[in-house]
């Protein structure tokens, strides 16, 4: 019987997850848990479990009655009691809310039920004239609240102020306006000390720090040596961390703008999870940080304003989150567009800015002819207000149905990383290591300058990734457009010389010098390094030693850009259909690889880089593995090796993704991987056992593996 009554709910549209805080009144009965619904109490589990497939949130409990349901509004999450000075609105399907609450999700759009889903024939109306009341006294929720969950509250019930700066609850839902310069004002600037971004206290510990590495240490006079490699090494200082808060960075606060897809394809378990992710992105973003939520179907939506992460902050934008509904096709270009907008038309600027766009589909608009036919050109996607005004994007392409080399497209034209989400239970981790990162930047406006000493020397090539290198007159100078980094991150670029035959009595050949520029995003100054001499070589009359011995650090290089080069290759080899000689290109590599240097030394980036050529072969097995899963690795893979950053690929359970990864980022994924439905699990089973394990995709196919 009881699965007859689930097939009709799913029929009936009656299958809604709703997230329903624990009310007074309840807080003294024991939780009752059901086989269909996700336990809101904390527990001590390896992984939550999954919620079932829903485009709302969590479900309601069946042991709830109607009458209890009731006491809860399913849009502010807080209870409804007669008495309050508040209007209670009961629709025609007998579900109640506040008045005030449904009114601004009218405005939002919404003119369907948030519990049963049934279409409204009379909707709640407020005057346009009509104050916006504060917001409803809320009810006091246990620290363990369950998914997207907040950090606990005041024991006061919060006040939403009159002044201008500061966005009343009803206003973030209003129709939007012609130009989104209604962002909120950075408090943090007029109060510097109160913030912790006081310019006295240092925002990093340290300096850039910058090596440099000859391939070997001489060349003996009478011999040239064509394609001479420098290595020059950056590291990024570490984040400082505050004495009263050692979990707070001193550090650069974020504008973030997220473009998510809520197409039809989402609906479900992916919306779900989608909005789960949101919340631990919400909850872990401070209060001199801003968010935006911008969502796109057929068309885009600016559903929460660019505000700061307040208290009062982080409640609506999990109310404007938990609000999100499914439908329609994929306009990935009309989401990117509102995304720009909000940060080129917005009043203030927080020191970083970034947007992260997640799509699981392929673009049905702007790269479809009207006769039905797919476009290539994927730069018409991006807006020109991105690559003007250097505004990175980091693109998620989440499941085997999106466009990969459409999402790689649009964030390598804007600077940013592209990932590839294959499982849906770690979107949540996906997005923790990229906001691991966002929220640890320490150096921005990243230049190298190169210069040749020697008056015979030129610089051959750079190998710089997709980092920009210009090269300077007659080609004894050069630059190197790095921008910024995140905390302990870390740059290689490897500059080719031409070393030419010398004459004289000299011992020592001077090569070039390196010098760096940048803004530190805290202080806001500019950091100027070059003290840290030359790199020089000797020339001598006959060599001391009879075979040279090349430098680790620049045979390591080396095999990184071999791999990467070998993937690239392969990638266009499978594109043509030619998977077996791809399949070659990247074994033959493998054999290359261990046989360097530093495999045989056992270094732990050559066996990371060996692990990944592997994994990228078995993706292109065959023509069918390929298209569902192995372009849109191998591009993951690309786009990691050439900015050097720290991207998710697959289900992020094997090695490969740990390339590039910052202390910052591990952190951020570890506390991800260790919350129960937005709550850390207990620390007498914090150890590795007992944290969650990561598992295959629930509702993606897995991907056949050659015999």
């Amino acid at each position: 019987m009881g699965s007859k009554w689930r097939k009709a709910k799913v029929a009936l549209g009656l299958n809604l997850c709703l997230y329903v805080p624990k009310t007074l009144e309840d807080s003294s009965s024991p939780p009752r848990r059901s086989d269909d619904t996700v336990s809101l109490s904390p527990v001590i589990v390896q992984r939550p479990t999954t919620p079932v497939p829903s485009s709302s949130g969590l479900r309601l409990p069946r042991s709830m009655s109607k009458s209890s349901s009731k006491k809860t509004c399913a849009i502010c999450l807080t209870a409804m009691k007669a008495g309050q000075g508040h209007a209670i609105f009961t629709a025609e399907c007998s579900h109640s809310f506040h008045f005030q609450c449904i009114t601004t999700n009218v405005k939002h759009g919404n003119q369907i039920c948030p519990v049963c889903r049934a279409k409204w024939n009379e909707i709640p109306l407020q005057s346009p004239n009509a104050k916006a009341k504060s917001g409803v006294k809320p009810i006091g929720r246990p620290r363990d609240d369950a998914w997207m969950s907040i950090p606990p509250r005041r024991s006061s019930p919060i006040q939403y102020t009159s002044r201008p700066d500061c966005l009343r609850v009803s206003s973030i839902f209003n129709t939007e306006p012609a130009v989104f310069n209604d962002d909120e004002a950075l408090e943090h600037q007029d109060r510097s000390a109160e913030s912790g971004l006081d310019k006295s206290k240092p925002g990093v510990t340290g300096t850039l720090e910058v090596k440099t590495y000859p391939e070997i240490s001489e060349v003996v006079r009478s011999v040239s040596f064509k394609d001479f490699a420098v290595l020059i090494n950056l590291k990024a200082p570490a984040a400082s961390r505050s004495s009263s808060n050692p979990s707070s960075s001193s550090r650069a606060p974020v504008d973030l703008v997220t473009v998510l897809d809520v197409s039809g394809s989402m609906a479900g378990t992916k919306l779900a999870l989608l909005k789960r992710a949101m919340g631990f992105v919400i909850q872990n973003l401070g209060p001199f940080d801003r968010l935006s939520v911008i969502s796109f179907s057929s068309t885009a939506r600016r559903n929460f304003p660019l505000r700061l992460m307040t208290e009062t902050g982080k409640q609506e934008a999990l109310q404007a989150v938990n609000s999100l509904v499914s439908n329609g096709g994929t306009n990935i270009a009309e989401g990117l567009k509102k995304g720009a907008r909000v940060l080129i038309d917005r009043r203030f600027k927080n020191p970083v800015s970034s947007i992260v766009l997640l799509s699981d589909g392929q673009d049905t608009y702007t790269m479809t002819s009207p006769n039905g036919t797919r476009g290539t050109d994927y730069k018409a996607l991006l807006p020109k207000e991105i690559n003007g005004n250097r505004i990175p994007v980091h693109a998620f392409g989440f499941g085997a149905d999106h466009d990969a080399s459409l999402m790689h497209s649009i964030a390598e034209n804007s600077g940013g990383t592209f990932s590839f989400i294959e499982s849906e239970t770690v979107i949540q981790d996906a997005f923790a290591q990229c906001i691991g990162g966002l929220l640890s930047v320490v150096v921005q406006e990243l230049c190298v300058k190169i210069e040749c000493i020697h008056h015979l020397l030129r610089i051959g090539s750079v190998k710089a990734g997709s980092y920009r290198f210009d090269n300077g007159p007659n080609s004894r100078t050069g630059s190197i457009a790095v921008g910024d980094l995140y905390a302990e991150e870390e740059r290689n670029f490897l500059v080719n010389l031409d070393i030419p035959i010398v004459e004289g009595v000299s011992d020592l050949m001077s090569l070039v010098k390196v010098q760096c520029v940048y803004k530190d995003p805290v202080s806001k100054e500019t950091v100027n390094l070059n003290n840290f001499g030359e790199v020089k070589i000797l020339r001598p009359i006959v060599m001391t030693e009879r075979r040279p011995v090349v430098s680790v650090e620049v045979d390591r290089q080396r095999i990184r850009l071999r791999a990467a080069e070998a993937i690239s290759e392969a990638r266009v080899l499978a594109e043509r259909g030619d998977l077996t000689e791809a399949v070659s290109v990247l074994e033959t590599c493998r054999g290359v690889l261990t046989e360097s240097v530093s495999g045989r030394a056992g270094d732990p980036l050559c066996v990371t880089l060996c692990a990944e050529l592997k994994e990228t072969q078995e993706r292109m097995a065959s023509r069918q593995v390929y298209e569902a899963s192995g372009r849109a690795y191998v591009l993951a893979g690309l786009s990691s090796h050439s900015w050097q950053r720290a991207t998710a690929r697959g289900d992020m359970s094997d090695t490969t993704t740990t390339s590039y990864q910052t202390q910052s980022m591990v952190d951020m994924v570890n506390l991800s991987q260790t919350m129960t439905f937005g709550m850390p699990i207990a620390s007498s089973t914090s150890s590795p056992s007992a944290q969650r394990k990561l598992r295959q995709a629930l509702s993606f196919p897995a991907r056949p593996r050659p015999r």
